[in-house]
């Protein structure tokens, strides 16, 4: 029986994909910086040709890759969140963020693509727009999800997605520079004990002053 014959349009998605495992591969091997087209295009068994018929540049496929760690990430959050009372997602998140930190394959990815973007004001908007998707999602998960438990968000739904993103970054670099650390049940204790807070205080009553 012959092999079934594959549209233009199957191959290129082939393609682009055998280019997105490689460079993946590569960038975490080796850095980004480190890594040339001319090792991704070896890597996976293409020219320099079809690397630049499917993507303009490494920043390019950079940030697809980004987008691609992004949507798995809030893919994740989402089937934890979906179907839960307000209690059982409050709870949920807590220990989604709690874990969060040790998510470190694709990291070290986000690090070096901030310090370009430093550099790079085109990648930086990119990034930036990453990163704003990722904030707003965290926060309408916080407000759809939490917003009918009895116990008041103490802050609007983005500043406390700003908080909980950010501090879990925070701990995400410390683990990756101290990987031989014994502070990993210290790091998950402090990311819970912040969500719990975060989540479940309430808020303060104003003063005299405030009314």
């Amino acid at each position: 029986m012959k092999p079934e014959r594959l549209s233009h349009a199957r191959r290129k998605e082939l393609t682009r994909e055998r280019l997105y495992v490689a460079a993946r591969t590569m960038f975490l091997e080796k850095g980004f910086a480190a890594t040339s087209v001319g090792d991704i295009c070896e890597t996976a068994g293409y020219t320099r040709g079809a690397f630049y018929s499917n993507f303009t540049s490494k920043q390019d496929l950079l940030t697809e890759l980004l987008r691609r760690d992004a949507d798995e990430a809030q893919a994740n959050l989402r089937a934890i969140l979906e179907g839960t009372t307000p209690e059982q997602a409050t709870a949920r998140a807590i220990a989604h963020f709690a874990r969060s930190y040790r998510d470190l394959e694709c990291f070290p990815l986000w690090v070096e693509a901030y310090l370009l973007a430093r550099r790079d004001s085109a990648f930086q908007e990119r990034l930036h727009a990453l990163r704003r998707a990722r904030l707003l999602q965290v926060s309408a998960y916080i407000r759809t999800h939490l917003k009918e438990s009895d116990n008041a968000l103490p802050l609007r739904a983005d500043a406390l997605a700003l908080g909980l993103v950010s501090l879990c970054d925070g701990m995400q670099l410390f683990s990756l520079c101290y990987p031989q650390s014994a502070a990993d049940q210290l790091i998950q204790t402090v990311l819970e004990e912040f969500a719990s807070s975060a989540l479940y205080r309430q808020p303060m009553e104003k003063s005299t002053a405030d009314a």
